[in-house]
């Protein structure tokens, strides 16, 4: 069962031309998707490769982000049947064995995420009762078990409650991103621009910082979903009512995350990032000690919740959904009965990783990397020379770019894992 069969077929008529409420909700779901944990790290990830490489990546964030989802997107809704999601179109396209093989690993992508932010929803939880509030801790299995399900259940309540979780989360959360950016500005340093970094160095840098880039903005987890909703919802016109939600939330996230990652870079000297990349700390936990600012601590827990559960349900989506295509291959049951099975090995698997805190996680991410670079980037460009439908996107531009841009990130992340 997909989220999007709650989206009623009389919204197909709906004019494209017009902005509504439901465009409105799928580009906050896919803020939230894309903004998870890992923003409270990106400063530090991309400043510290020196202020040039942060201005040449800020300059390619938006293209790349806009460019990469809209191919996926445009790459879902290219199948002949009108219901496919994303185990169908690539079975449709390269065939039953490699369809599967992709299918799996896509949830495999997608699922040490869940993963990892079950255990991380977990941890700041429960930092915050025992720091924050001075209480005793709480027992990790009861506190992981109602965290996790408490996700799982907003989910399970359909499209229109997902939704509207999204907006009561990103609305506060855009708002202390925008908030802490102002803040920070009082400390701002001016980098030296004068001195150009030497460019052997500078190349691998830059090489380097890509697939940071790609990650950071990545909503890749929700784009079957939201493609299959808008085509529910526009008809025939959900590839251009697509691009539309899809330019508008790359234009959001490139505001308000790259305006934070700017005020905290600015904030630091270059030796204090190095310093923090040393640490493996939050930039807030970093600044707070830098600048003494209880009202930073404070911020730091809420932040990081805030981002952990709104990504959290934005990756579920994409779990559930390439979890229910590959089981319905292999098994004659019901789809909603198949669904419920989905959701309790779900629910089981974090809820367990949670209260297990293990430290393989970290490599478990970098392992889902190329997948994921693979299938946003690479998979989509090389589908427009092969489907028939997908043909007139042959020899732009943007077809070259984001297949460039996608083998420089699988080639930066396999380089930095040896």
């Amino acid at each position: 069962m997909s989220l999007s069969q709650d989206i009623p077929l009389s919204h197909s008529e709906e004019s494209v031309s017009r902005w509504s409420k439901h465009d409105t909700s799928w580009m906050l779901s896919l803020f939230g998707t894309a903004v998870g944990a890992g923003i409270l790290f990106l400063p530090i990830n991309i400043g510290v490769g020196g202020f040039w490489s942060l201005v040449i990546m800020a300059l390619m964030a938006g293209p790349m982000t806009f460019l990469a989802h809209r191919g996926l997107a445009r790459f879902v809704l290219s199948s002949s049947k009108p219901d496919a999601d994303f185990t169908d179109v690539v079975e449709e396209h390269f065939g039953a064995s490699a369809g599967r093989l992709i299918s799996l690993l896509y949830f495999l992508s997608i699922f040490p995420i869940l993963l990892i932010y079950g255990v991380g929803l977990t941890n700041t939880v429960d930092s915050f009762i025992v720091n924050q509030l001075g209480m005793e801790a709480p027992s990790r299995v009861i506190l992981s078990g109602v965290l996790v399900f408490a996700m799982i259940a907003i989910m399970m309540a359909g499209e229109k409650v997902m939704l509207r979780a999204f907006e009561v989360i990103v609305y506060p959360l855009a708002a202390i991103l925008a908030g802490l950016s102002f803040y920070l500005i009082p400390n701002w340093q001016m980098p030296d621009l004068s001195t150009l970094p030497e460019w052997g160095s500078f190349s691998v840098t830059l090489w380097l910082a890509v697939p940071v880039t790609v990650f950071a903005f990545s909503h890749a987890a929700a784009i079957s979903s939201f493609a299959n909703a808008q085509r529910r919802h526009y008809g025939r016109e959900a590839g251009q009512k697509s691009e539309q939600i899809l330019k508008r939330t790359s234009v959001m996230l490139i505001s308000f995350v790259l305006f934070f990652v700017f005020s905290c870079v600015l904030s630091l000297s270059p030796t204090q990032l190095l310093e923090a990349k040393a640490q493996n700390v939050s930039v807030l936990s970093y600044l707070a000690n830098v600048h003494n600012s209880p009202f930073i601590v404070a911020l730091g827990p809420l932040i990081a919740f805030i981002a952990i559960s709104s990504s959290f349900l934005g990756h579920f989506m994409g779990a559930r959904e390439s979890l229910n295509g590959m089981l319905q291959k292999q098994f004659s049951l019901a789809p909603a009965k198949l669904d419920k099975l989905g959701i309790v090995f779900m629910f089981l698997a974090i809820w367990f990783a949670a209260v297990m805190n293990p430290s393989i996680l970290g490599m478990m991410e970098a392992l889902s990397g190329p997948v994921i670079a693979m299938i946003l980037f690479i998979m989509p460009m090389l589908a427009v020379y092969k489907v028939e439908s997908l043909k007139c996107y042959r020899g732009r531009f943007s077809t070259y770019f984001i297949l460039l841009v996608g083998l420089l990130a699988v080639s930066a992340i396999v380089f930095s894992l040896f």
